[in-house]
């Protein structure tokens, strides 16, 4: 099953209701129901869209995954991870509140904490108690903050490309040959220039104050999931160096390094990204 989604802070569906409306709208953009703003719903009143992906047998269910995208983009970019992620785990692809087709109320507040608590009442809305977290660029930095303030509800943490620390906001205005690597095509990087145009002025303005001011010091020796950080072995906006300083302080973790010239792992070398994820989910899970 497939479907996309929206919700905002008016009336709180019930999980069967949410499942049903997916099987009659699959693959719809509609508003399929609204939450209510209490603790069980989307406390900053931000209207959430979102995609779910299960591609696996009907009778059986998947544990769930939370995908967290980055800056200057929406949740489609995890269409590379998708066809074989959904074969064994039920997907949750929200676009972040002021991107894509998610909506912001006047008075969100923008900050790294309060996009963490949304990922957490986005779960909340859609009944998932628990999920395995990952996360890309921007979206990396709310994935680790989400695993340090969650951690009961981080099943596993995969960060691709996440910044530790403050980035300038002038990156993006980066090149997307940059960030996807000499390998993307002319469509490609087109494509993901209509995603950056798309972003309105407001939340590229809210987001670079908060991406100019992060600071994960403190967070990572909080994390106790098991965590894989991707990384590049040749990106101009990342560099190997820089990850190592703040990896090994997140006690149960480990760094895959790929062969790539591209900062946006997550799309850019998302076959092998999956390959390894997978590989690592499992390692997790076996005994001893």
């Amino acid at each position: 099953m497939r479907g996309a989604r929206a919700m905002n802070s008016q009336t709180k569906p019930s999980r069967r209701n949410l499942m049903k409306w997916g099987l009659a709208s699959a693959g719809l953009p509609i508003v399929a129901h609204s939450l209510t703003a209490s603790a069980e719903g989307i406390s900053s009143g931000a209207q959430v869209f979102y995609r779910e992906d299960w591609l696996g047998a009907p009778w059986l269910d998947g544990e769930p995954v939370l995908f967290l995208h980055g800056n200057l983009e929406s949740s489609e970019v995890w269409y590379g991870w998708v066809p074989r992620m959904a074969q064994r785990f039920r997907l949750y692809r929200p676009d972040l509140p002021g991107f894509g087709r998610s909506k912001v109320p006047v008075n969100f507040e923008w900050s790294l904490a309060n996009y963490t608590k949304t990922a957490a009442d986005f779960l909340d809305a859609v009944g998932v108690g628990s999920a395995h977290i990952i996360g890309a660029k921007t979206g990396g930095a709310i994935a680790m903050q989400f695993a340090a303030t969650y951690p009961q509800r981080t099943r596993t943490l995969v960060v691709a490309s996440g910044p530790f620390s403050s980035v300038d906001p002038k990156t993006e205005n980066t090149s997307q040959q940059v960030r996807l690597g000499s390998a993307a095509t002319k469509e490609e990087m087109a494509y993901f220039d209509k995603l950056r145009d798309a972003t309105s002025p407001e939340t590229r303005r809210a987001i670079g104050g908060i991406i100019s001011t992060i600071n994960l010091d403190n967070l990572l020796s909080k994390i106790t999931a098991r965590t894989l950080i991707i990384t590049s072995d040749r990106s101009a906006l990342q560099s190997v160096e820089t990850v190592l300083r703040y990896q090994p302080k997140i006690s149960n973790s480990r760094l895959l390094v790929l062969t790539s010239d591209a900062y946006h792992v997550a799309v850019a070398n998302a076959d092998e990204c999956v390959t390894n994820v997978l590989g690592f989910i499992q390692d997790v899970k076996m005994p001893g």
